[in-house]
């Protein structure tokens, strides 16, 4: 049976990949210098770590769109991870760019959400905004925390004892551009970022379908028709258009009609699943708890764990930031609970009866 050591990947990388492709061997290296692995590439280890850190695990429980949904079906913040690693990856491949690193970067790329999704998000910048005095509904107040950049905290300082997983630049640059406007500096970090709003877009009207909430019927007549009448259908048709669109320009893009039709659908679904409607009449307990959380450890930080509490130390809200971040949804319930619901009072053994 015949071996690959990192040597001989590197070697195929450079023999199979395009031209365009980030190439393991010429990365831009590591915040603290590592001796190479004898098998891996460093893309690879990349990948790794981001799959055995602890921010990953807690992605189970953490809300996508459906606040700490009972059905089994609906899609969390870890299954819209992997959903995005294998849209990406397909795209990778067909393109002939680096997969591993594509891979670590769609992995890694949602590990600083926040507990119930983006409502828990701007729900923390808020409380943050609040505590130094910062208009919330100013530019500054609404950026004060950013799934993204704390994605980029988690990677680089928080992880492992504080140590951080000392990630390939590639790496934490695509992770961290993976949204908005921003860029990546490699195709690989382009591909995730498009795959990232391929998959929610699709798989977010499916769970929308399955609570009942929209049909295939009320979707914008000229998307559905253009991109397909199921989350599959729409899933190949822009995974076609991108690898088409893609091939041989040196850019990751899609055709216009496939782009706008995306961007439609999305706007649609902003307008009557994200920001309105039945998937959303939680959203105000939940961020009241994110806030009243923060607010109570800024006012208690000897209760904040101790590995959160050795970076900022002239920064409290910074450090509760990462500690409220950092939980799942149901770990802030019952944390909440914990502290605001008296517990029934439990008289001695010796004299229950």
């Amino acid at each position: 049976m015949a071996r690959l050591t990192r040597e001989d990947q590197e070697r195929r990388e450079r023999e199979l990949l395009s031209p365009h492709a980030a190439l393991s061997a010429r990365t831009r290296g590591r915040a603290v210098p590592e001796e190479e692995d004898f098998l891996r590439p460093c893309y690879q280890r990349d990948r790794d770590r981001i799959l055995h850190c602890k921010s990953f695990r807690r992605l189970a429980n953490k809300t996508q769109v459906f606040l700490a949904p009972e059905g089994d079906h609906y899609r969390t913040r870890l299954t819209h991870t992997l959903e995005v690693a294998q849209i990406a990856r397909t795209v990778s491949r067909a393109l002939a760019l680096n997969e591993d690193l594509t891979e670590a970067i769609a992995l890694g790329h949602d590990l600083g959400h926040t507990p119930f999704g983006h409502c828990g998000e701007r729900a923390l910048s808020h409380a943050m905004a609040e505590y130094r005095g910062v208009d919330p509904e100013s530019p500054e107040g609404r950026s004060l925390f950013a799934h993204n950049e704390q994605s980029v905290r988690l990677v680089s300082l928080l992880e492992k004892d504080g140590r951080g997983l000392n990630l390939s630049w590639e790496v934490v640059d695509g992770i961290r551009c993976h949204r908005g406007n921003l860029m990546a500096s490699t195709l690989e970090g382009r591909v995730v970022a498009r795959a990232d709003r391929i998959a929610y877009v699709c798989h977010d009207i499916d769970d929308a379908e399955r609570a009942g909430l929209l049909s295939e019927d009320m979707l914008p007549k000229g998307p559905r028709d253009l991109l397909g009448g199921t989350s599959s259908e729409r899933i190949d048709r822009m995974v076609r258009d991108i690898v088409e669109a893609s091939e041989d320009t040196g850019e990751i893009r899609m055709s216009p009609g496939v782009w706008d039709a995306m961007m439609e659908m999305r706007a649609y679904l902003f307008d009557t699943l994200y920001m309105r409607g039945d998937a959303k009449y939680e959203e105000p307990k939940a961020a009241g708890m994110i806030e009243w959380l923060f607010g109570y450890f800024v006012d208690h930080m000897d209760e904040v764990p101790e590995e959160y509490r050795r970076h900022d130390t002239d920064k409290p809200d910074v450090e509760v930031a990462d500690y409220v971040s950092g939980m799942t949804d149901r770990y802030a319930i019952r944390l909440f609970e914990e502290l605001n619901v008296p517990r029934a009072w439990r008289a001695p053994k010796a004299v229950r009866r």
